[in-house]
């Protein structure tokens, strides 16, 4: 099931964008966890470690980039899928770019309140942005406790 795009996207009939928001709830102090992008790339690596054997060996056709900031017009955006999940590619899917998984450390150290938390909310949208790679919708992800 295709998720319509985010407010920044270009909206093509033959892909899908999804993406992962963060809460309105900033820090109390409105302070920023401090954490350098290669500790941040960690994190995402990691979170893609944790995927199981079986279901890395079937994403395909997909790459995981960290951005410092989304689109302005989003501000509070944890993560982006964009691309065709696995559920809706057919015999046209070939020759294609790469879908791509986009994971924002800026939004993501605002929104958090210590590095315990990063870690647990970097591995929150990784994983809900890879579910999106499977097909998975928001709503299913929220029914299932990954938004």
């Amino acid at each position: 099931m295709k998720t319509g795009p985010a407010p920044h996207v270009v909206p093509d009939p033959e892909t899908t964008s999804a993406d992962h928001l963060a809460p309105r709830h900033p820090s109390p102090d409105n302070g920023v966890v401090d954490m350098t992008r290669d500790e941040f790339e960690t994190l995402v690596a990691d979170a893609l470690d944790e995927i199981p054997p079986q279901l890395a060996a079937m994403m395909d056709n997909v790459a995981v980039f960290v951005e410092d900031e989304p689109d302005p017009a989003a501000p509070e955006l944890l993560g982006l899928y964009e691309g065709t999940p696995l559920t809706e590619r057919g015999e046209w899917y070939a020759g294609v770019l790469p879908d791509r998984i986009l994971v924002y450390m800026g939004p993501t150290l605002r929104h958090c309140e210590s590095r315990e938390q990063v870690v647990e909310e970097v591995r929150t949208t990784v994983i809900h942005e890879v579910a999106h790679h499977f097909g998975f919708d928001d709503h299913e992800l929220h029914e299932l406790g990954w938004s």
